[in-house]
């Protein structure tokens, strides 16, 4: 399983854009064969921060959100809300059974 994590800082003023923007994104992305998780998490320290947390079956499943149209068009208009690059970080994991 692979999961990410991408950090996003988001211009006060475009913050109930990008909203509306990432509400298809989600559930698009959440819709897709190899998709395990993918939520969207405010910031309760940080000010118009929010990171999207992914967990994806693989790869190729990673590969294929990337071209999804839903991925596509919020990549497109993704720099008008961004303040800052987004920060993207790649973990390797499995499921523990508790």
């Amino acid at each position: 399983m692979i999961i990410i994590h991408a950090h996003l800082q988001i211009k006060p003023d475009q913050e109930q854009a990008f909203l509306e923007e990432a509400k298809p994104l989600i559930l698009g992305s959440r819709a897709e064969e190899g998709n395990v998780s993918y939520d969207l998490m405010k910031s309760t320290e940080q000010e118009h921060h929010y990171t999207a947390v992914e967990l994806w079956k693989d790869k190729e499943a990673i590969e294929f959100h990337h071209k999804s149209e839903h991925f596509t068009a919020f990549v497109q208009k993704a720099q008008a809300f961004m303040a800052a690059p987004m920060d993207v970080k790649l973990f390797s994991g499995e499921p523990v059974k508790a």
